[in-house]
């Protein structure tokens, strides 16, 4: 009989489940797309019972292409998409509102009081800054604007959760209701010395503790899935994470000082710091990067909200590509991008610019500019924003990155891959399975299941695939990210 360990990747734009064997080898996979809702400006939405809908579907996928049955998978790994939120009725198991996804910016008017009045004590329990990226406002939200929530919660029947806990409940037929403590770290409500809910900044946001998921190590013990509702699988769940922090793992930078970079919906830095966690200066996020048996190992992180999600505009918003992958060839067949700068601001600007009112522009457009030249500024637009990311992180950690391990659907993509280490200036390092955020879940799944003891046991199995030098002048280097941060300026003096 085989036996494999199942990664579910729960992303903002699709589901992806992996199968692996016992020595690695990237036996399956499966994948289902997640719709976005967009109900008001600034507003973003999933279904979440679309959501365990599709994490079904991508998985009997994989089950299917492998020829697998359902006794040989020994454990199952589950990464999910941060600080996206969820509350339901416990009895029912129904949402009472639909999921606000982590881009959503409908609390970014409530920051600035909230720093002002609690700011300092946020930031020095959990290491964070006030912001509506994180879970703490969407929450509160949701308890303050849906009506079914305080009838709920006088029964004992309200439950919340990141989008861990909605999958863990449902995965296993409702007989758990956990976290794990990255996911935890990225709520603002986590106490970083003492690795529990603060309850001073609970009752700053007005949050019952008892609506909240247990906290837990990301390799544990959580419970077994239950097969009548999960695709015929009856196997331990034995890990959680934070998608981020799961791609962190699953590209082995176990040391302090190594960095991936993940290129999806948003793109992401995240860097291990080691057992003492770091502050920014800049803006970057102090966050958990995991926990093995009660060892806390912590990371940095940047984040930039618009990626892939600039191409799937092209798609579907202007509708002048066809499908994505007919980025590369589009922007190769032109040697420059004639002048234009795409700042893909749908939702504001991150770190380190930090202006959640900034728009998107595009900006030196003339009689001459094609398609071309736009798909071209377009994937350009991803290569700008992960270069500002990389100066802050060196900045503030202190260190030199000599190399980036990068990971994600657009590694895919030659000329973004090497655009990016021309403007890094830096080799990036891309492995042989690319779906590092499935296998980083696997990863710690095994170790959850007691295949491996820590991450010492695993760095042996990273391999790489591709390296990508940089090629590029100094000086062209130069120009052109000083063109980028003057269309990034006028982006950031939209009048509102």
């Amino acid at each position: 009989m085989n036996r494999y360990i199942l990664g579910i990747d729960q992303g903002t734009t699709g589901v992806t489940a992996v199968l692996f064997d016992e020595h690695w080898k990237q036996v399956s996979s499966g994948y289902h797309e997640i719709q976005q809702y967009y109900p008001q400006s600034g507003w973003v939405e999933h279904n979440a019972c679309d959501i365990f809908g599709a994490v079904c579907t991508a998985v009997n996928q994989a089950m299917t292409i492998a020829g697998a049955a359902p006794n040989e998978v020994v454990a199952v790994g589950l990464d999910h998409e941060g600080e996206s939120v969820v509350m339901w009725d416990r009895v029912t198991g129904i949402p009472i509102a639909n999921t606000i996804v982590w881009q959503d910016r409908r609390t970014d008017n409530e920051v600035d009081s909230i720093s002002a009045q609690y700011g300092d004590l946020i930031r020095e329990r959990t290491g964070l800054q006030v912001d509506s990226y994180f879970s703490a406002l969407k929450w509160r939200w949701l308890l303050q604007n849906i009506p079914s929530a305080a009838e709920l919660l006088a029964d004992g029947r309200l439950l919340a959760g990141n989008m861990d806990a909605w999958l863990a409940w449902k995965l296993t037929g409702g007989r758990i209701h956990v976290t794990d403590i990255s996911t935890a770290s990225r709520t603002m409500l986590l106490n970083l010395d003492n690795g529990t809910w603060d309850r001073d900044i609970l009752a700053a946001f007005d949050i019952p503790e008892a609506i909240l998921p247990t906290i837990c190590d990301s390799a544990d013990s959580f419970g077994e899935t239950d097969p009548t509702v999960f695709c015929g699988i009856r196997a331990p769940l034995t890990a959680i994470l934070n998608d981020q922090q799961a791609a962190l793992f699953g590209q082995a930078c176990f040391a302090p000082g190594t960095v991936k970079t993940t290129y999806g919906t948003g793109c992401f830095m995240l860097m291990n710091t080691g057992v003492s966690p770091i502050l920014s200066d800049n803006g970057l996020v102090t966050t958990v990067g995991w926990r093995i048996r009660n060892r806390t190992t912590y990371a940095l992180d940047g984040g930039i909200h618009i990626a892939g999600a600039a191409a799937q505009w092209l798609r579907d918003g202007l509708q002048i590509i066809r499908s994505v992958g007919e980025t590369e060839a589009l922007a190769r067949s032109v040697n420059t991008n004639g002048g234009v700068y795409f700042v893909p601001a749908f939702s504001g600007l991150t770190t380190p610019h930090r202006d959640p009112h900034a728009r998107g522009m595009m900006i030196g457009i003339t009689g001459g500019t094609t398609r071309e030249h736009i798909i071209r500024a377009t994937l350009e637009s991803t290569a700008y924003q992960v270069c500002d990311l990389l100066q802050v992180m060196e900045q503030d950690s202190g260190i030199s990155i000599p190399a980036m391990r990068c990971d994600g659907g657009a590694t895919a993509n030659s000329f973004l891959m090497q655009f990016q280490a021309d403007m890094l200036g830096i080799p990036l390092h891309i492995p042989t399975i690319t779906e590092s955020t499935a296998l980083g879940t696997a990863f710690m799944a095994a170790i959850g299941v007691g295949l491996y003891r820590d991450s010492d046991e695993l760095d042996g199995y990273w391999q790489l695939e591709r390296c990508y030098e940089p090629q590029m002048s100094r000086d062209e280097r130069e120009y052109l990210l000083g063109q980028w941060h003057r269309a990034v300026e006028r982006s950031l003096q939209w009048v509102r």
